[in-house]
């Protein structure tokens, strides 16, 4: 049973993820977790010499990518008085 899984699920009041916490909560891989955070995608912070997520960081990445893949809403014309 993986424990580390059940804790994150368990414990919303987590300020910090780590890469893998934050990988995991995407349903991505930590390799791609790390790309996301280096291009500037998903935000980071260091705390001493660890890489943190911060947990609102991974909803709001979620919307910022659903916002762009979205197709923009047609344009209708409007006919000329």
């Amino acid at each position: 049973m993986d424990t580390a899984h059940i804790a994150d699920a368990i414990d919303p009041t987590l300020v910090l993820l780590t890469v893998e916490e934050a990988a995991r909560r995407l349903q991505i891989g930590r390799t791609v977790c790390y790309r996301l955070i280096h291009s500037g995608e998903l935000e980071s912070i260091t705390v001493g010499h660890l890489r943190r997520v911060p947990a609102d960081a991974v909803p709001e990445f979620v919307t910022r990518r659903r916002k762009r893949q979205r197709p923009a809403p047609a344009l209708t014309a409007v006919p000329a008085a």
